[in-house]
């Protein structure tokens, strides 16, 4: 028992897996080819800044949904995406807009906005409102928007990596030369469905990649408390699939991760798997003060690994001056509280949408 304990103690303080690599290279788990690339993608200034911009929007419009959460604006559950902005915007901005497919889970807002969809439709939606994305009823977590082929926001977890193998075979069964971006959380990995969409994605050559958004805790467990295979790139190996390890919390590395997935898809070779080790600074949703690891932690993630001072970083580095960044932050701040303005002011649906959009009519 002793030796049960203590080994309990050692998984309970080695919570956190470091969302960085030091080399600035990520580990690539059975898929070779890649290994002779160079793994880095070298972006323009003019995408720097538009990555920078991007990421900076989510993290603002979350600050101002946390607020407008806490003044009882928003109803039910609200989970929040500060910390995980260079995953979706490093990934998103990797696909074709035109043919792709991405669906995703229930912390699904900075997805939406690395669409470049309008955050007044998206705030609107967080507050229940006719002007939202989805007429209001769907609220934080079931957010859809078929015009840019993004299927959820799902509150069941893990349910929408089932979801996204249908988008996959969809797509193979069309030729339209799409792909499924299909995120889902390192608690959602432990879910047996995923497995199975795993085994009959490889089994059917399905033009989709599984993205494990690990920010380090299911809900209130760490991964190593939660996860007897921590190492979730991994998780695809019986089925034949390729993993990737990769820093989360560095937009430029995911976007080479996504660049080399996409094209091993796109050429035919099946599903891959990525692992994106990022952070959460907040709670798993609104009600959780997230009492399980401790203020040092959070702030050194902050401190340290924060996905928006690396790429400011790289812009300062490149000639861009404090000043130019604050006027960005202040346009960016100004927009987020117009989107606020304009979900506060738009009326609530009318009591007869409660029975539209229940039933497909058409075909």
């Amino acid at each position: 028992m002793r030796a049960l304990a203590k080994a309990a103690k050692k998984a309970q303080n080695a919570s956190a897996k470091s969302p960085a690599s030091d080399d600035g290279d990520f580990v690539l788990h059975s898929l070779q080819e890649a290994h002779e690339k160079n793994l880095k993608y070298d972006a323009s200034d003019e995408e720097l800044l538009t990555f920078y911009e991007q990421m900076l929007l989510i993290r603002r419009f979350e600050e101002k949904a946390g607020q407008l959460y806490g003044l009882g604006l928003i109803g039910g559950f609200c989970h929040l995406y500060i910390g995980q902005e260079a995953v979706a915007i490093g990934l998103q901005s990797a696909l074709d807009n035109d043919r792709d497919s991405v669906i995703t889970g229930y912390r699904d807002h900075g997805h939406m906005l690395a669409y470049g969809i309008d955050p007044n439709v998206i705030m609107a939606e967080l507050t229940g409102r006719q002007a939202g994305i989805s007429k209001g009823k769907g609220g934080s977590m079931h957010m859809f928007s078929t015009e840019h082929k993004f299927y959820g926001g799902h509150g069941i977890v893990g349910a929408q990596v089932s979801l996204g193998g249908g988008l996959a075979l969809a797509h193979k069964y069309k030729e339209d030369g799409g792909l499924c971006l299909a995120y889902f959380g390192d608690g959602a990995a432990n879910q047996g469905q995923v497995y199975e969409t795993f085994n009959m994605a490889s089994l059917w050559n399905l033009p989709i990649v599984f993205v494990v958004e690990n920010n380090q805790y299911a809900m209130g467990t760490s991964t190593a408390r939660s996860s007897a295979e921590t190492e979730f790139h991994r998780r695809g190996t019986a089925f034949r699939i390729p993993g990737m390890d990769v820093n989360g919390m560095d937009v430029l590395q995911v976007r080479s991760a996504a660049e080399i997935a996409f094209k091993h898809v796109r050429e035919g070779g099946g599903p891959v798997l990525i692992e994106c080790n990022t952070y959460r600074y907040r709670g798993h949703s609104m009600s959780d003060p997230a009492k399980y690891r401790s203020r040092e932690e959070v702030q050194g993630m902050r401190d340290n690994r924060d996905p928006i001072e690396g790429l400011k970083k790289v812009l300062l580095e490149k000639g861009k001056t404090e000043e130019d960044l604050k006027a960005i932050d202040k346009a960016i701040r100004a927009r987020v509280a117009e989107s606020a303005d304009f979900a506060e002011t738009s009326p609530e649906p009318d009591a007869s949408e409660l029975y539209t959009d229940v039933l497909v009519e058409e075909y």
